[in-house]
């Protein structure tokens, strides 16, 4: 398909720059069904969310945890200041990393970062990125907390300077499992007494584990979907899990993903008869319309970038002309788009 089937005009004054408080303030816009109108449309809050889920549903969480995988130095012999974005782990001392001035950087070279962290560069890989091997016998992830900082996506970290408020703020509730280098934006909305009130209305909730990657920030720059290739994330599902889930679908209950993390992983773990199984393993399933979706029923998400991969996702889950006419009706309502936005539930 076309990119360009998937873009929109976004006032700049929607993207949100920090979130409101409580994380359940937020406005969450409701769309049932897959006809390209506004009848089924409804203007919510986070809040109402155990009303508008049925006992025996299930939400799923991601259980990742953001690192601080962003560091700024230099390449060792020279003054040219470089940047490395780290991406996805390789092993216990290996990361691939996409490096800001790498054409500056060869393999082989010293990477020196802030607090006496170094890396040497390896090999170039086809998409630009390079594997940076951590020097020393201090765990990697010591490291990153004494040198790194949070990765707040581009679209915020270049309007105003990462602080310590976004420490907590980039973080969900549920993170347990050191490895993103971007989080899982829509668990960021809630908190516990929005737990709680979803456990009185006896909705289920599970949790699985999907690192989300840099190549979450990335353009799709090829014109064509076809053309685009996904960067690989690894994900877990304990098979407990799995078989929980695949109770709760043959009790007549809904798999509501949390998140597009939450979705890509339980599709890629799903047989094509609705099955899921247990995972562990890397991802790069690419979701566009024409997607038969074995796992889910639903997704809770926020608002995403025009011409990018989870807008293709929502479109390929509720109809391309209905995501449209979603995000029309967003704008026009001044929802708070991207990362620290508002939310939306989408029930095909």
């Amino acid at each position: 398909m076309r990119v360009d089937l998937f873009d929109f005009d976004l006032p700049q004054e929607l993207i949100a720059l920090r979130p409101v408080h409580p994380r359940d303030a937020a406005r969450m816009l409701v769309a049932r069904g897959a006809q390209p109108d506004t009848s089924s449309f409804a203007d919510m809050g986070v809040s109402d969310l155990p009303r508008l889920l049925s006992p025996g549903d299930v939400l799923v969480f991601n259980d990742t945890r953001v690192i601080p995988a962003q560091l700024e130095g230099r390449r060792a012999g020279g003054e040219a200041k470089i940047g490395a974005t780290l991406h996805k782990r390789i092993d216990l001392r290996r990361w691939q990393a996409f490096i800001r001035n790498a054409k500056r950087v060869k393999e082989g070279d010293q990477l020196i970062f802030g607090g006496g962290v170094t890396a040497i560069a390896e090999a170039r890989h086809a998409d630009g990125s390079l594997t940076l091997m951590f020097e020393g016998e201090e765990p990697v992830e010591v490291m990153l907390d004494r040198a790194g900082r949070m990765p707040l996506p581009p679209y915020i970290a270049g309007k105003r300077g990462v602080d310590e408020q976004d420490l907590k703020d980039y973080q969900t509730m549920f993170a347990a499992e050191d490895g993103a280098v971007a989080a899982p934006t829509a668990s960021l909305h809630f908190t516990p007494e929005l737990v709680a009130a979803i456990d009185a209305a006896g909705i289920g909730r599970e949790t699985l584990t999907l690192h989300v990657g840099a190549g979450t920030f990335l353009p799709v720059k090829a014109d064509d979907t076809d053309d685009h290739a996904m960067h690989a994330e690894f994900g877990r599902i304990d098979a407990e899990t799995a078989d929980r889930l695949n109770q709760a679908r043959r009790d007549g209950g809904r798999v509501i993903a949390v998140g597009t993390t939450s979705l890509r992983l339980l599709e890629s773990a799903a047989r094509p008869d609705g099955v899921i199984e247990a995972f562990v393993g890397d991802t790069d399933i690419f979701i566009t319309p024409g997607y038969k979706f074995c796992a889910v029923d639903g997704l809770m998400t926020n608002f995403h970038l025009p011409k990018s991969t989870l807008m293709m996702l929502v479109s390929a889950l509720m109809g391309r002309e209905r995501m449209m006419a979603v995000y029309d009706h967003a704008i026009a309502n001044k929802y708070r788009f991207y990362s620290y936005g508002d939310s939306s539930l989408l029930l095909p």
